[in-house]
């Protein structure tokens, strides 16, 4: 396997990914990479678990365990991967950091593999894929997943190679703790009713909406 082939392809396509002479677009990326964005999508996630859980220690286990899904893809990238590969942001990579568009100032970290924003959004996903089993969650919440990738490729801070095993190591984290879930809880009842999903649903698109019209301000 030719790993420089690989190197350079990844870098070519994340100069086609990255940045834009749209100052509105780079007003909308600065928001959906934002954690405080997603806040109104966290709570209404909370609230059909809450919802559909008949008491307190069943709620505060499914929010440990999805606060478990961001404890393992996030701290094993952040303390653990990135420290030890060492590979450079291509915003601090000396070989590229000078063809990169830089927005607003923004260059993250100096290390950059793997991406932290593709495993934690995407464990959360896989886990709530596995509790919920709902289609329109599931899409809707793959959809929030590769936006923020996508913004992270914008942005310049990440090669497409650390979003993909980014997001590997997102499905596997979120599918772990949903094991881990099962097992503890294989004995009780669960269900969730399918009209609930469209409540985070709703809210996501609310959110997507809030950001077009907010970036159109800026």
């Amino acid at each position: 396997m030719d790993w420089q082939a690989i190197i350079d392809l990844d870098k070519e396509l994340l100069l086609w990914f990255n940045g834009s002479q749209s100052l509105y677009l780079d007003s909308l990326v600065r928001t959906l990479t934002n954690g405080w964005t997603w806040l109104p999508l966290y709570l209404s996630l909370c609230f059909v678990v809450i919802k559909n859980n008949d008491t307190v220690q069943k709620i505060l286990f499914v929010i440990a365990c999805a606060g478990l899904c961001i404890l393992i893809a996030g701290t094993v990238d952040d303390e653990i991967v990135k420290p030890t590969v060492a590979r450079w942001r291509p915003t601090h990579d000396p070989q590229i950091g000078m063809l990169v568009d830089i927005v607003d100032g923004y260059r993250g970290g100096l290390y950059g593999f793997f991406s932290a924003h593709a495993s934690n959004t995407f464990s959360l996903t896989i886990f709530f894929w596995w509790l919920m089993r709902s289609r329109l969650l599931t899409t809707a919440m793959v959809l929030w997943s590769l936006t923020n990738c996508w913004t992270r490729l914008y942005l310049g801070v990440h090669y497409p190679g650390d979003i993909l095993v980014g997001l590997c190591w997102g499905f596997i984290s979120g599918s772990l703790v949903f094991l881990f879930y099962h097992r503890v809880t294989r004995n009780q009842k669960r269900r969730y009713m399918p009209g609930d999903m469209n409540i985070p649903v709703g809210v996501l698109v609310f959110t997507l909406v809030f950001a077009l019209i907010k970036s159109s301000f800026a």
